[in-house]
């Protein structure tokens, strides 16, 4: 209607000029190609007058604005009371051509018709139109080439005809009615009513498929907006219903300066529905309700949800519509329906609850207090066992959780309490700092019984675990532990993926009995273990003190062979080993007053808990080897005695030759 009005006072501003000086058909003839030039240059388009006719009280023109695109306009005037009484008929059949008068790429076709009566100064535009297969009617009160008031009718309307003419996707399909009454569209003094409403909407699931990977069902919606608008004011009530989703709001509404104070509703059975929107890979249901009130530079939003089976309620309060407060309460989440929304794997189920009390949203500045808790917690064993390839079947794992945070400043400082059935996790202070993004954090670690974590380890242990420390991470990962473990200590310090571990007065049948290995020597261990997290490799550098062996088949075969008895004598030595993952070489030398021990690259697989090792023996000098391969705690013995025999037969010789020469002599 504006482009009808925009062409119609050029056309009756340049007529009038005309007028005053050339009506004749000498005169039409020599005006035709001047108004022809301005209308080219007012429409920025290729226009042809066609047919141009101009008389004291009546005229005609027939405009060709491009190829199957005309305007005919005829109609009587009066020179003198400026009045007129025009028809006019505009039938656009190639809509792609006006690009550059309308500014929007555009396709297909439309036609209108009408009449225009009245004068320069005050006019109505009345016509009828077949847009997108529409029976529209119109009316347009014009003064001073701006339109005033406003009466449309537009019946049936075909969605997917004006998406083609939009040059837009088939993404539905509906038919539209719209029924405008505005007795007056000045701004700042409206007034008028506004009815739409669809019927028969049905949403193209194949598009939607192809354009954005979402897979919908067959899905039909209807839509109805009445609003009424009173100077700046609108009132209005909004109601889309669908088998997918429901949506609802109503209430007043003043857009300059923003003022609003409305009720809304949502109601989803299927988010996937809104990633076209919101570009959130989310599915499942949500029903949303709640109130947003207040003006640009102060709003309140209130609301309540089911998220994830839960009641949920919010509170926040916007400045220029980014919060300034936010307040939660979130009761009985289930985590296994918030995973499920996610597109994440079943990991666990529990029950989550939290309050949010946040009084400043400012990262620097941030105030306040979240509590959160997860009750009724238990680990999907067998889905976490598949996931992370375990050999074993991880065991039914029960849990649960609270954590208090307290935000100041910017920094929020937590305290976690975890405990579960497998291991128990304490944090006094885990303090983070949001604009850093620094996480500074203690921590106690416990696992009561190290036999049930077989499933990672692949090993028997026995006994507990426990650890305390500090842990680090801003651009580096630092970490500190401490643990009072096998009867002495140990301290651990890692940096990104390098480790350091301090070992101090570990007992070695308390490590043997731990690991469940044979408990064979008993000494006093301190060493230094260096190794990289990543690569899986390190050295590990110890000393072994006040040592005794205990009854075992190695020393047994040497009290046989050697004829000395090792288990009497205490010793001290060295023990050094290369690590490359799975892979173990260790060299070992023991030594008391009387007898040694050694070996060198001493294999072993922590894997597959294979050995393979040659131990040399000088029991107050007596030499024996002795070979141990298989499984290590039931490994296969081979002896090498023969340094024995040897000189156990020189020994007998010589008796021999004693016992001869005394006869001869």
């Amino acid at each position: 209607m504006k482009l009808l009005s925009y062409i119609f006072g050029i056309f009756i501003s340049i007529i009038i000029v005309v007028y005053a000086a050339l009506f004749t058909s000498i005169g039409n003839s020599f005006t035709k190609p001047i108004i022809e030039q301005n209308i080219q240059k007012q429409l920025a388009l290729p226009s042809k007058v066609d047919k141009f006719h101009l008389s004291m009280d009546d005229f005609e023109i027939l405009l060709e604005l491009t190829n199957n695109n005309t305007l005919h306009i005829v109609g009587e005037y009066s020179l003198f009371t400026q009045n007129f009484h025009l028809q006019y008929n505009l039938r656009l059949n190639e809509l792609q051509t006006l690009t550059p008068l309308t500014q929007t790429p555009l396709q297909g076709r439309f036609a209108t018709h009408g009449e225009i009566q009245g004068s320069m100064k005050y006019f109505i535009i009345k016509g009828e139109s077949d847009i997108a297969k529409s029976t529209t009617s119109y009316s347009l009160d014009i003064k001073e080439f701006s339109p005033v008031s406003i009466i449309a009718q537009v019946q049936n309307l075909d969605l997917q005809s004006l998406l083609f003419i939009l040059k837009q996707k088939q993404y539905a399909s509906a038919q539209l009615n719209l029924a405008l009454h505005f007795k007056d569209i000045t701004p700042h003094h409206l007034d008028g009513t506004l009815n739409l409403s669809t019927q028969d909407g049905k949403v193209n699931s194949h598009v939607m498929k192809e354009d954005f990977n979402v897979t919908i069902p067959a899905t039909t919606f209807r839509m109805n907006l009445k609003a009424k608008l009173h100077n700046d004011d609108i009132t209005y009530k909004y109601f889309l219903n669908s088998n997918l989703a429901k949506l609802s709001s109503s209430g007043e509404v003043t857009p300059q300066p923003l003022k609003l104070n409305a009720k809304y509703g949502v109601d989803i059975k299927e988010l996937a529905l809104l990633k076209p929107i919101t570009g959130v890979d989310v599915r499942g249901e949500l029903r949303l309700s709640g109130v947003i009130k207040g003006t640009q530079p102060s709003m309140k939003l209130y609301g309540k949800t089911n998220i994830a089976d839960s009641r949920t309620s919010f509170e926040a309060q916007l400045k220029d519509f980014a919060p300034q407060t936010f307040q939660a309460k979130i009761k009985s989440l289930k985590i296994e329906q918030l995973l499920y929304m996610l597109h994440q794997p079943h990991y666990s189920d529990g029950i989550f609850s939290a309050t949010i009390n946040i009084t400043d949203t400012n990262l620097k500045s941030m105030q306040g207090d979240v509590v959160t808790t997860i009750t009724q917690g238990v680990l999907d064993h067998r889905y976490l066992t598949k996931a992370y390839k375990f050999k074993s079947m991880m065991p039914i794992t029960h849990f649960n959780t609270k954590t208090v945070t307290k935000i100041q400043n910017g920094v929020a400082d937590t305290k976690i309490d975890f405990n579960s059935n497998l291991a128990n996790l304490d944090i006094a202070h885990a303090k983070y700092t949001l604009t850093k993004n620094l996480l500074e954090s203690d921590y106690n670690f416990k696992v009561p019984n190290l036999s049930k974590l077989f499933f990672i380890t692949q090993r028997d242990l026995r006994g507990a675990f426990l650890a305390n420390g500090m842990i680090k991470k801003g651009k580096d990962l630092d970490l500190t532990m401490h643990s009072n473990i096998v009867g002495g200590e140990i301290d651990v310090t890692l940096h990104n993926d390098d480790l350091k571990a301090t070992l101090v007065s570990l007992q070695t049948l308390k490590i043997l009995d731990m690991l469940v290995y044979p408990k064979i020597f008993q000494a006093t261990l301190d060493g230094e273990l260096l190794y990289n997290l990543l690569s899986q490799k390190g050295t590990f550098q110890g000393k072994l003190s006040q040592g005794i062996f205990t009854h075992n088949q190695m020393l047994d075969l040497t009290k046989k062979y050697a004829r000395v008895d090792l288990y009497k004598e205490h010793f001290t030595g060295d023990v050094d080993a290369k690590i490359n993952k799975e892979k173990v070489l260790t060299s070992l030398f023991l030594r008391s007053n009387k007898s040694s021990i050694k070996t060198k690259d001493a294999k072993l697989n922590t894997k597959t808990q294979q050995i393979d090792v040659k131990v040399d023996i000088n029991a107050n000098k007596n030499e024996l080897s002795i070979t141990l391969k298989g499984d290590i705690n039931s490994p296969s013995y081979k002896v090498d005695a023969s340094k024995i025999i040897k000189k156990e037969a020189n020994k007998a010789i010589q008796k021999g030759v004693d016992r001869l020469l005394k006869r001869l002599f």
